[in-house]
């Protein structure tokens, strides 16, 4: 169902030419939005002094409700004149009383994309779980939102709670001991993303911050890969406790590590980062379970704990296995091969060192 939080963030892709492109919500032109069954009505409101582009505003208005909306919804828009008295709206408004509850926020990130990050998220979420801690796990991925494929969620229908909608909560979902909730359930299986950087950042506090997470131990965030504006918005608006950083053992993977990094230690940041994780460290074939193939070089993450002073967490190999649980959304930390186990005995560094 369409709520006000909803069409607030479509409209943020409507934004005004001459005003340095900010959208018709940063700028407090949403005076109003109404919902019923089958029907949107969004009130604009424009200063006393006539605005040349009040037209192109109303029009693209309608143009992003209607590129939005199911098809068959009756779209209204509608201005008025506003008080210069009365204080604009700000948009969505966030705040953290979800996160009183939990004690530690953990960011998992890297420097760059195909490093195996959501994979590693998703089975150190599972072996925490298994080690008897509370967990949940935030896909703030907007761009690549995996999670919902790695847990066999997909399609889930997403609950709110609460009685205002414009108070809405998420509950999460929850398997494998695990409370899951990823802008891929929100937005459905299979759409594409495409929002400029207010908006992707306006979904993952979303995500983050308005949903019901209850007593938790542990929350992890699947943060998207990088080191851009969103990284920074999110640092910024969520009390992260620190971070853990994934790398595969290439060379030359050590500059996209160190920008990563050095966001965390940037002096506006300051947040700890526990330790550095080397995914697919080594290749071991199913049927060989005791051979190691360095494929990326051996010990890359190693050299790379060492020349930036951070503990490595732990050594993931690449094996079938961990490819296969991640199609079929069963996690290989649910098992007790040796992969499963390097999970649990990265599960148990990571909690040794935060608690």
């Amino acid at each position: 169902m369409i709520n006000k939080n909803d069409i607030l963030n479509w409209l943020q892709e409507v934004q005004h030419p001459a005003k340095e492109d900010q959208s018709v919500v940063a700028l407090g032109l949403v005076d109003k939005i109404e919902v019923a069954d089958g029907r949107i009505r969004v009130t604009l409101g424009f200063p006393k002094r006539p605005d040349p582009l009040k037209n192109y505003l109303v029009g693209a208005v309608q143009a992003c409700l209607y590129r939005n909306a199911p098809g068959g919804t009756e779209i209204e828009v509608d201005t008025i004149v506003k008080d210069p008295a009365k204080p604009a709206p700000k948009g969505i408004q966030f705040n953290l009383d979800q996160l009183r509850e939990v004690s530690h926020i953990i960011g998992v990130a890297s420097g760059k994309g195909g490093v195996g990050k959501s994979t590693v998220t998703v089975n150190l979420a599972v072996a925490l779980a298994r080690l008897g801690y509370r967990v949940g796990v935030a896909d703030a991925d907007v761009y690549g939102p995996s999670i919902p494929t790695m847990t066999a969620t997909e399609g889930v229908t997403i609950e709110m709670y609460g009685e205002d909608e414009n108070d809405n909560l998420f509950v999460p979902v929850e398997k494998y001991g695990v409370k899951w909730l990823s802008v891929g359930h929100v937005s459905g299986a299979g759409q594409a993303l495409i929002w400029r950087g207010p908006m992707a950042s306006t979904a993952l506090k979303q995500i983050i911050l308005q949903t019901l997470w209850g007593p938790l131990d542990f929350l992890l965030i699947d943060m998207p890969p990088g080191t851009g504006d969103i990284h920074i918005s999110l640092i910024g608006d969520v009390p992260l406790t620190g971070a853990v950083i994934v790398t595969t053992p290439q060379q030359v993977a050590l500059s996209d590590v160190l920008r990563g990094v050095n966001m965390f230690r940037n002096p506006q940041v300051n947040k700890p980062i526990y330790g550095l994780v080397e995914n697919m460290a080594w290749f071991t074939p199913e049927a060989h379970p005791d051979e190691k193939y360095y494929l990326f070089g051996k010990d890359g993450g190693v050299k790379m704990a060492g020349d930036l002073d951070l503990p490595l967490l732990g050594q993931i190999p690449l094996v079938q296995g961990i490819r296969e649980g991640a199609d079929a959304g069963e996690p290989v930390a649910l098992g007790t091969r040796p992969d499963s186990l390097a999970f649990l005995d990265l599960a148990k560094k990571l909690a040794e060192s935060v608690i």
